[in-house]
């Protein structure tokens, strides 16, 4: 013979995970078809088979599970030996082949099509379950995030979408799609709406700075507003610590960079000054310095609230204490027993004036007037 055909298939190896390839029958030019044992079939048992040139393209040709080839190879010394016998019988490993007919042959290929079929939808599946894993991890991650929700309010978006992609590297998300994807676990109100735009827009197959920038230009704030209210930010009732923290807060959201010393001051600026006075700016190095003074200080502002709050009665009205009497002007003019103030009761101007004469002063007063009038 001249030539025999190897026919290579590509099976799952013993694992069931890795893939080897096989010679699963041997064909000769007359048209009969030699099946070999399936204990024999990896091709490491034929090891002239894998000196050829034509096994090195054949292993290129095979990437997956269930293709297959069948491939003409010149007769060799080596092969020959390996494969007939004197006579021109097939055989491997001093074993004559069993010839097998075009009907199996055709019952292997249809076996082997359900097999990929079975295989693809297995995959599928493997995917999909895959997928659904993933989403449920990633909502898991988000929880470790350590940054707020994204409401549109927030003072700086820019800042907002950066320590969200600090934490993104924190957990490894490297993907654009996982992290579009995470990003919709921190978003809130009309951000909300705004994702759900751009998912329709772009989709979660977009690139992620393409997200990164639409962010930054819908929910930046250009104006001064942000920073005149962090800035301007006062003390007004409550805890001093409160009050510390949430200006610290208002202050690095539209300007994380600015450095300890101005940070303080700006806190301090919006203290009351019985308060501020009483710390020691000189010794403190951190916010948290500035915290731990303003803690020891909450009994000033207590006390201040306190005194603000006495009540202060009229020097009018009288006092709850104070027993109730009725107005004597009421009482004497006989107009009942009412319950007020001598001096804004009403019958006080309507009391009547009598003045008392007596004749003797009356006498005299009319001899000094004048007879002629």
């Amino acid at each position: 013979m001249e030539k025999l055909r190897f026919d290579f298939t590509v099976k799952p190896a013993t694992d069931g995970k890795s893939n080897i390839i096989c010679i699963s029958s041997i064909a000769t030019p007359n048209g009969q078809v030699f099946g070999i044992p399936v204990e024999y079939q990896p091709a490491n048992h034929h090891q002239v088979i894998l000196n050829t040139p034509n096994y090195v393209k054949v292993r290129k040709s095979l990437n997956k599970r269930h293709q297959t080839r069948k491939i003409w190879i010149t007769m060799t010394d080596d092969i020959s030996k390996a494969y007939l016998d004197e006579e021109d019988n097939l055989q491997f490993n001093d074993m004559y082949l069993e010839e097998i007919s075009e009907q199996t042959n055709s019952s292997e290929c249809m076996q082997r099509g359900s097999n990929q079929t079975l295989e693809k939808l297995l995959e599928k599946l493997l995917e999909e379950k895959e997928k659904k894993s993933e989403t449920q991890n990633l909502g898991k991650i988000s929880k470790d995030f350590m940054i707020e929700k994204f409401t549109g309010r927030n003072s700086n978006a820019c800042q907002w979408i950066k320590d969200f992609n600090k934490e993104c590297e924190r957990f490894q998300i490297d993907e654009d799609k996982k992290k579009i994807e995470i990003l919709k676990n921190f978003l809130e109100y009309s951000t909300a709406d705004w994702y759900s735009n751009m998912l329709i827009k772009f989709t979660v197959e977009s690139e992620w700075n393409i997200w990164e920038k639409n962010f930054c230009d819908t929910f930046a704030n250009k104006g001064w507003s942000p920073i005149r209210y962090a800035l301007a930010y006062k003390y007004q009732a409550g805890s001093l610590l409160d009050y510390a923290l949430k200006k610290e807060k208002l202050i690095l959201e539209v300007r994380k960079s600015i450095d300890t010393g101005t940070l303080i001051d700006l806190i301090a600026f919006g203290l009351p000054n019985f308060v501020a006075d009483k710390i020691d700016r000189e010794t403190l190095q951190g916010t948290e310095d500035l915290c731990n003074e303003i803690g020891k200080l909450e009994h000033l502002v207590g006390k201040n609230k306190y005194e603000k709050k006495m009540y202060v009665c009229p020097d009018n009205k009288p006092k709850k204490n104070e027993e109730k009497k009725p107005c004597p002007i009421c009482v004497n003019g006989k107009k009942g027993i009412r319950y007020h103030p001598e001096d804004i009761c009403w019958f006080k101007n309507q009391k009547s004036i009598v003045k008392t004469v007596n004749n003797s002063e009356l006498e005299i007063e009319l001899n000094e007037t004048n007879p002629k009038n």
